[in-house]
């Protein structure tokens, strides 16, 4: 297993306001991303569909969508508030939740079919949660750990163009308010993190594209819910409010529309690796 200096895992997302717009704005991965996950999962016969564990789950988007395909799902998470939102909303019989670090699950060693971090594995400690995910999966049982750059795109008409150089100008300005914890970049995390992993079967990928319809201020919304720009919202909450609305109506005004539930279509670059635990370990 990748072995790292040991770090704090950090703690965010925690008040009930940032909760409610996490729920409200958050994506989640597509179906087909989704797909990509089990077709690897399955593709050993020996492998089980009887408990899926998402770790850093947030308020459940992902988790709900493993519920099709396993007995039972649960959704682990250390924010009580985040917890909370998922409980609050999940209208499915096999899917719960547990408040737990990803670094101490709450379950018995060769217990989980499928362990999947879905954006959370960069605020974890790294290694410690590697160790962990180890030791709850089933042999043969299969880690995934997913993410996607912030730098979403947009596209509207012939002006998207127009429409991602104001995107990139926002991203800009939160960048000064990028947690150090992530460092420059937490793709290279995840890969380093990939090729460092002593499983003999694994699957990287760069580049998988999800893209779906939402309207300006779901768009709006997501970026809000970035920990960059609510670490700005709290140093300077009227710089924040001042940069997002200006943001939103640069995006109006190039659109040559007036409402912000003007539905543009949203593209998001995930990234991601999968990995089988070996029989023998």
């Amino acid at each position: 297993m990748l072995v790292q200096q040991s770090k704090m895992a950090v703690r965010l997302f925690e008040d009930k306001e940032h909760a409610d717009t996490y729920w409200k704005y958050r994506i989640s991965p597509s179906e087909e991303l989704i797909d990509k996950v089990l077709q690897f999962h399955r593709s050993n016969t020996n492998s089980a569909n009887d408990l899926a564990v998402d770790v850093g789950c947030g308020s459940g988007q992902g988790t709900l969508l493993l519920a099709p395909h396993y007995t039972c799902v649960i959704g682990t998470d250390i924010s009580p508030a985040q917890l909370e939102m998922g409980r609050k909303h999940v209208n499915m019989p096999n899917v719960s939740y547990r408040e737990s670090p990803a670094e101490e699950l709450p379950f018995e060693d060769g217990s989980v079919d499928l362990v999947t971090a879905m954006s959370a594995f960069h605020w974890f400690d790294h290694s410690r949660f590697l160790q962990e995910a180890h030791r709850v999966l089933k042999p043969h049982g299969c880690l995934a750990v997913l993410n996607y750059i912030m730098d979403m795109e947009l596209n509207y008409g012939d002006c998207s163009e127009t429409l991602n150089h104001i995107c990139y100008e926002f991203y800009a300005g939160l960048q000064p308010f990028r947690n150090p914890y992530l460092r420059s970049s937490s793709f290279e995390l995840y890969k380093k993190t990939y090729d460092s992993l002593q499983y003999p079967v694994k699957e990287w990928q760069d580049i998988f594209w999800v893209r779906k319809p939402v309207p300006l201020s779901g768009y709006i919304g997501m970026v809000e819910s970035f920990s960059s720009f609510q670490a700005l919202l709290k140093k300077d909450q009227e710089e924040a409010r001042r940069l997002s609305q200006d943001t939103e109506h640069r995006l109006l005004h190039a659109m040559g529309v007036t409402s912000s539930e003007t539905e543009v279509i949203m593209g998001v670059k995930y990234f991601y690796f999968l990995a089988r635990k070996p029989a023998n370990d």
